[in-house]
């Protein structure tokens, strides 16, 4: 960050004296233009981390992600306020800085609601899916704030399934209100997705026809021998290490080759099928082991 500071703050300063040579007078200092400069990098790095996305907050001395849940990786109503407040400006200069107060508070408004409804999807997906979950785990990862993954490897993702229990469960933001969340629940050998609208399902009752839990959709997660071989892979390493909710199918193919997919499911229809996009790795295994492609998407 410190060096595209210096780079970017260095391109301004040299652009400015260059193209504006008779308003020598009105230039901001350099020292003025790296403060900006990396005040913009930091937030972007930090404007990740409430994501779903997440982002690698420490590397690279520690390349785990870390993510909150809080926003969808594009928010519509954040890149309003920024758009209407820079339109505001240009047509009003006298009010620019009363407009970037009144930005700020409004993007400060966006994440608290988001704040607050993703505390209560995590409430209302958990009593909503009740009666589907089984018990939790002893090493379950206990509900907070911040996320962070990889945490296993696929040798213990596969020593976690010959017991089922309950890992996780994780409310992920869509894309356009922050009322209605993608659920996911991981167990160990398998996961739930469930599209979960805050004004309407947690009023429903466990019992009735129309419960949220019956609605939601199975990903198997099978770690057979196949698969752990296809994780020892160079895709697979980097798929899995990136991939907070990898979805595992295992396919034995008439010519006894194995086909190994992960599916993100942040990435997917909410409570709908795993898709098999961007957000999909594949590996494909002779009998004997030997990688024969591997892919990135479909």
């Amino acid at each position: 960050m410190i060096g595209l500071a210096v780079l970017t703050a260095s391109l301004v300063w040299g652009w400015q004296r260059w193209l504006e040579r008779h308003r020598a007078s009105e230039h901001a200092p350099f020292r003025a233009l790296l403060v900006a400069a990396l005040a913009g990098l930091v937030c972007h790095v930090l404007m990740d981390f409430p994501t779903s996305y997440g982002t690698r907050l420490f590397s690279p001395f520690n390349w785990d992600w870390y993510a909150t849940d809080l926003m969808p990786i594009v928010d519509i109503y954040f890149l309003i306020v920024l758009a209407g407040g820079m339109a505001f400006g240009r047509l009003r200069p006298a009010l620019r800085q009363p407009l970037a107060a009144v930005v700020m508070g409004l993007t400060l408004l966006n994440y608290g609601v988001r704040a607050g409804a993703h505390h209560w999807a995590l409430s209302a997906a958990t009593a909503a899916m009740a009666p589907a979950l089984p018990d939790r785990c002893p090493d379950a990862l206990p509900q907070s704030l911040i996320s962070r993954w990889p945490t296993e490897s696929a040798t213990q993702r596969r020593e976690r399934g010959a017991a089922r229990c309950l890992v996780e469960v994780a409310a992920i933001p869509t894309f356009l209100s922050p009322l209605r969340w993608q659920i996911v629940v991981r167990n160990t050998d398998s996961y739930q997705t469930l599209a979960l609208d805050l004004l309407r399902d947690p009023a429903r009752v466990p019992e009735a026809i129309d419960a949220p839990w019956r609605s939601a959709v199975h990903h198997p997660d099978q770690w057979t021998p196949a698969a752990l071989r296809a994780a020892e892979t160079e895709l697979g390493r980097v798929f899995l290490g990136f991939s907070r909710f990898p979805a595992t199918e295992s396919v034995l193919n008439d010519d006894q080759s194995a086909t190994v997919r992960w599916t993100d499911l942040r990435f997917t229809t909410p409570g709908g099928p795993a898709p098999r996009g961007l957000f999909t790795a594949v590996v494909t295994l002779t009998p004997e082991g030997r990688v024969v492609a591997m892919r990135l998407g479909e």
